[in-house]
């Protein structure tokens, strides 16, 4: 299933690519912005589609990523998560995104705790 979605903060505006595959017998959940796959895994970190449920009205996804402790311009930070939980309503393209972070250097610029924020998506159809 995939969806074009727009995301809108201040005077920016991004419109981008979400794609969802629920798990099957054979390969576990997957989630794609830009056909760039969530699941990572590299020295800065690792994020990973937990899981994808697609019903009649909606389609949830939810994902874990973990940071180690860091050190930038000379200040040490501790290991950090967030834990990210997207809820699209398939009758009205409403996605919903729940993002919960603590610790890490993103505790420092975002903030610790959860923040909600709101994008339109449309699916788009595929041949």
């Amino acid at each position: 299933m995939s969806f074009v979605c727009e995301r809108s903060e201040k005077n920016y505006t991004e419109t981008y690519e979400f794609k969802v595959v629920p798990a099957s017998k054979n390969q576990k959940a997957k989630a794609f912005v830009d056909d760039r796959d969530l699941d990572q895994s590299n020295e800065l970190g690792r994020q990973a589609v937990k899981g994808v449920l697609i019903t009649e009205s909606t389609v949830l996804v939810s994902i874990d990523a973990y940071f180690p402790p860091e050190s930038f311009d000379g200040v040490q930070y501790g290991a950090g998560s967030v834990i990210t939980v997207i809820a699209i309503n398939r009758a009205t393209g409403q996605l919903r995104k729940s993002e919960t972070v603590k610790g890490g250097i993103l505790s420092v610029s975002l903030g610790e705790g959860t923040k909600t924020y709101q994008e339109q998506c449309t699916t788009t159809k595929k041949p």
